[in-house]
């Protein structure tokens, strides 16, 4: 299996092109067509994860955070960036980054905080925009039933918990073929009308490229007149945190002292106890102050998330109670979820789980 086939696997769970416009994800370093001997799974890539990958002979790290954010301009090991790049370019060793892709996914880092503290009912705090996508097509009313059903195939007609949605109406076409056409119907350089139904139906972003190609191979006409637009449409399964409802209702205190025992932290950061039951819960991994008020809007009695700075807490404004339980504390569980996504995918190489504590803060 090469490394371009791995990322299609991981592309099912988290598709690239959710990532945010600010990131860095996929392929960072090393070449797509590269034979997979080994993948190591980590959090963050430092020297040690590299010689953790040699260790193992893994030559694909898949790595939640990029090491390359911005721009490199020159690799001369002045830094740590600088000395993971130049390190696994010696080894031939691979970096692949999902970041907020992952960020983003129904089935990611925000799921997995939902799963340690065991929350039902999940839904997307904040869903992503222009994610849902529409197909409007013409064919001749005999070939819909086969069209669409090779568009479902390919992935179209889904809206939110529903499959295989549609909407056609008839209607009727006109083509006049020149002397270099071959038209199924009519006869070239003729006036043709033909019964036609309007198809139109709906598909998400990352299934553009597979809707179309079904689109092509299953269309009987020589050329296909379509049109894809934009919908403002919200994804109900795209997005960045999560809200759930905890099984029983707790205190504050009583939710601090679950939350720091699941989410196995030394320390959490919160806004001032209110008076008030813990019953829905926002979360979101990593940097999420961005969100408060969306986690208040939701109705969450309490928001989890990390990287909070001083005047974030007085955004609580005790309609909520705040809990900053630290960034690789939030995101430290993400690489499990990854090896066990990879182990259903892939059984001819080794998935293996670094044992590397990659994170940068301390306490005392």
């Amino acid at each position: 299996m090469k490394i371009n086939e791995v990322i299609s696997i991981l592309e099912e769970l988290s598709p690239l092109s959710y990532s945010e416009d600010f990131d860095n994800t996929g392929l960072l370093v090393g070449d797509y067509n590269t034979e997979v001997k080994g993948i190591l799974v980590t959090l963050d890539t430092l020297e040690s994860i590299v010689d953790e990958a040699v260790k193992n002979e893994c030559n694909l790290i898949i790595s939640f955070h990029p090491i390359i954010f911005s721009g490199l301009k020159k690799l001369t090991g002045e830094n740590y960036i600088e000395r993971v790049v130049m390190k696994a370019i010696k080894n031939n060793i691979a970096i692949f980054s999902m970041h907020t892709a992952l960020d983003n996914s129904w089935n990611g880092v925000n799921a997995m905080i939902c799963k340690k503290l065991k929350l039902t009912n999940r839904n997307i705090l904040i869903p992503k925009n222009e994610t849902i996508k529409k197909l409007t097509t013409y064919v001749p009313s005999g070939s819909v039933e086969k069209l669409l059903e090779q568009l479902f195939k390919a992935g179209a007609g889904s809206i939110g918990n529903y499959s295989n949605c549609s909407f056609s109406s008839n209607g009727d076409g006109t083509y006049r073929g020149n002397e270099y056409s071959n038209p199924v119907k009519g006869i070239k350089g003729e006036l043709h009308f033909e019964k036609e139904v309007q198809i139109n139906i709906t598909m998400q972003k990352h299934k553009e490229a597979s809707v179309l190609k079904a689109l092509f191979n299953f269309h009987p006409y020589e050329e296909v007149a379509y049109e894809i637009i934009t919908l403002e449409n919200t994804n109900q399964h795209i997005g960045m945190g999560m809200t759930g409802e905890l099984e029983n209702t707790m205190t504050g205190i009583e939710f601090l002292n679950y939350l720091k025992t699941n989410m196995n932290t030394y320390c959490i950061r919160h806004s001032k106890l209110m008076n008030k039951s813990i019953h829905k819960v926002a979360v979101l991994g990593g940097s999420g102050s961005y969100a408060i008020e969306a986690a208040i809007s939701s109705g969450a009695d309490a928001f989890v998330t990390a990287d909070c700075k001083y005047h974030d807490f007085f955004k609580a404004e005790n309609n909520i109670l705040l809990a900053d339980i630290g960034h690789y504390e939030s995101e430290q569980f993400t690489k499990e979820l990854l090896v066990a996504f990879l182990n259903k995918k892939i059984s001819t190489f080794a998935i293996v789980l670094s044992q590397k504590n990659t994170n940068p803060i301390t306490y005392i």
